[in-house]
């Protein structure tokens, strides 16, 4: 037991260091009673932080220089099999170029299309203005043979799309131009196939056939106007007509607006009894549609038509490697002739 003067003087604070660890020796625990606690090892922190990454100069450089070779290398082989195929494919359109020229000929065209299986009974082209001086007398000049390469080939129905619709505002000198191009290729008129020219919302400029056996030729132009915009004027039309109970919100169907597009499209306005104009139809979803350019774009136009229609682009071959891959030629046209004819067409089964 500690003695009351230890207390006293621990009280007092006058005890000295040794004092203070005998009197409180005996409240303490045995060291060996205690578990044992490993120790850990020592490290040097302030070594570690002064050690600082190993510079690899060499091996950076080096690792460095090999992708640059590889990627570069890539880049040399990828262009080299491309500029092959460029060349092929150019090549081989001008062999076809040489071999199936029209030549102003229509029996030469008859001729080229006579041992495919089917021919499109209306066919569609999608047509671009290019930025040019002279690029709307080039534009016409194209549908003026189209025009031509179709009555020809014994194709009936023709449509143009043109996204900007420049073409709607020239239908009298177009079809000017599309009659001095069938003068070319059948000579006298009386051989000439009959051409009947209008557009959505514009009479039909031409006239009728006077023999049912005749040929004739029905040119429709269309551009971004009849997509949309027709869309968004029929809606207000049936809008309208419900509010004024002409008619029922549960006669609009699916199938009634495919009427009234397929209609409103294919459809000119009506003949005037003065001018002597005759009226048109066409067949509302085209057969085959033809893209002269270097890759499928639609470009706006009107999706309700081309439900069962089968695509080809013209240029998807030439890779840019003639000009713009935008021209308009007979291969061009006798290739999307041949692919369509070889089409298995399935129609959803």
């Amino acid at each position: 037991m500690v003695s009351q003067e230890l207390r006293d003087n621990y009280r007092q604070n006058k005890l000295s260091a040794s004092d203070r660890a005998k009197l409180i020796k005996p409240y303490l625990p045995d060291p060996s009673d205690l578990p044992r606690r490993s120790r850990p090892a020592k490290t040097n922190s302030a070594s570690q932080s002064r050690r600082k990454p190993r510079k690899t100069p060499i091996r950076t450089f080096v690792k460095s220089q090999v992708h640059r070779l590889v990627y570069a290398l890539t880049h040399i082989i990828f262009g080299i099999v491309v500029r092959l195929l460029q060349a092929y494919h150019a090549v081989v359109d001008r062999v076809f170029a040489i071999v199936y020229h029209h030549h102003r000929t229509p029996e030469l065209i008859r001729k080229d299309v006579r041992g495919l299986k089917r021919l499109p009974n209306h066919l569609s082209v999608i047509l671009n203005l290019r930025a040019e001086d002279d690029a709307l007398a080039g534009l016409m000049d194209e549908v003026a043979e189209l025009a031509a390469w179709s009555a020809c080939a014994g194709i009936p129905q023709l449509s143009v799309y043109e996204k900007t619709g420049v073409l709607k505002s020239c239908i009298p000198a177009l079809h000017q131009i599309i009659t001095t191009k069938l003068a070319s290729y059948y000579g006298s008129p009386s051989q000439q196939p009959t051409l009947q020219l209008f557009a959505p919302h514009h009479p039909v400029h031409g006239g009728t056939p006077s023999n049912p056996d005749h040929p004739s030729l029905t040119l429709l132009l269309l551009s971004s106007t009849d997509g949309r915009e027709t869309m968004v004027d029929l809606t207000k039309t049936l809008a309208e007509m419900s509010q004024n109970g002409k008619l029922s919100y549960e006669d609009i169907t699916p199938e009634l607006v495919d009427a009234e597009l397929s209609e409103i499209i294919t459809q000119p306005l009506q003949a005037d009894s003065d001018t002597g104009r005759v009226t048109a139809s066409i067949k509302p979803e085209p057969d085959l549609l033809l893209i002269f350019g270097s890759f499928l774009k639609l470009d706006g136009y009107p999706p309700w038509q081309i439900r069962l229609t089968e695509m080809y682009c013209t240029g998807d071959r030439s890779h840019g490697m003639n000009g713009d891959g935008e021209a308009v030629e007979y291969q061009g046209f006798m290739r999307g002739l041949w692919h369509y004819a070889g089409a298995q067409m399935r129609f959803g089964r």
